[in-house]
């Protein structure tokens, strides 16, 4: 039987580059994200045209009914979960200083970011320990968590992305210390300035402080900058460093004078 990853918010940018490089290494992957079934299909047609092993269910990570049918329709269905990757996420929608900052935004955001990753967590990895228990051959299930440079970094335009980033950290160290025990290990990646369909509104501004020398590396990232980290965790190179977080930006979070 294929192994199981279930990749949420992946219907493009990083999450996409992540199934895409999950299925690739020869992962079944449950595609999740809001949109319906069938604004989807184009998406799948051309993953499934690559032979890669896609399915899509609707998930809305904030929705307590959502998470729990996620969880249910793997399990009853495959019996597995081998990876968890909880990359759903979703910016304000309007920056706003930290003066202004509304409960409305806040809570939205959070609810999705924060909220959903540590229930997702949470539902996944009790699902993860009645597998264990079952004996199934070659299984040994992984947590990896999707954060942000934003964890650590202060955009005060954006507060409450910024908390909800930061939380994850903590959720990623909780489960990690949980779940060792149970030989479940749980990795955080903290991408940087990624190049996707969601950062090309400020392009112009980061490709000036890039040149500037705002990234070591001097350039932006790429998904499949962010999907490599995730295969070193999913392949079990790091099963010994649970709770490490791997950052993808490039060296962003190098402290340099």
């Amino acid at each position: 039987m294929k192994k199981i990853a279930v990749i949420t918010g992946s219907r493009r940018g990083i999450g996409l580059g992540i199934l895409k490089a999950l299925a690739k290494e020869g992962y079944h992957t449950i595609m999740t994200g809001v949109s319906s079934s069938e604004s989807t299909e184009e998406i799948l047609d051309g993953l499934q045209k690559e032979n890669l092993s896609v399915e899509y269910v609707r998930c809305d990570s904030s929705v307590s009914d959502d998470r729990f049918s996620l969880l249910s329709y793997v399990e009853k269905k495959y019996g597995r979960l081998d990876i968890l990757v909880n990359n759903a996420g979703i910016a304000p929608k309007k920056r706003l200083d930290v003066l202004d900052t509304t409960e409305e935004s806040f809570d939205e955001v959070l609810d999705t970011n924060l909220k959903g990753t540590f229930f997702l967590c949470q539902i996944a990895a009790n699902a993860m320990i009645r597998m264990l228990s079952q004996k199934i051959p070659e299984y040994s299930p992984r947590i990896i968590n999707i954060s942000s440079m934003s964890s650590y970094t202060s955009s005060v335009s954006r507060g409450e992305y910024c908390i909800s980033k930061a939380g994850i950290s903590m959720v990623t160290s909780l489960f990690a210390d949980r779940l060792a025990e149970e030989g479940i290990p749980v990795f955080e990646v903290r991408p940087g300035i990624i190049l996707t369909d969601m950062t090309t509104v400020v392009k112009e501004k980061y490709e000036k402080k890039i040149q500037e020398g705002l990234i070591p590396s001097g350039r932006f990232g790429y998904p499949e900058d962010v999907a490599n980290c995730v295969l070193a965790a999913a392949k079990g190179f790091l099963d010994f460093s649970t709770g490490q977080v791997l950052n993808a930006d490039g060296g962003f979070h190098i402290r340099r004078l």
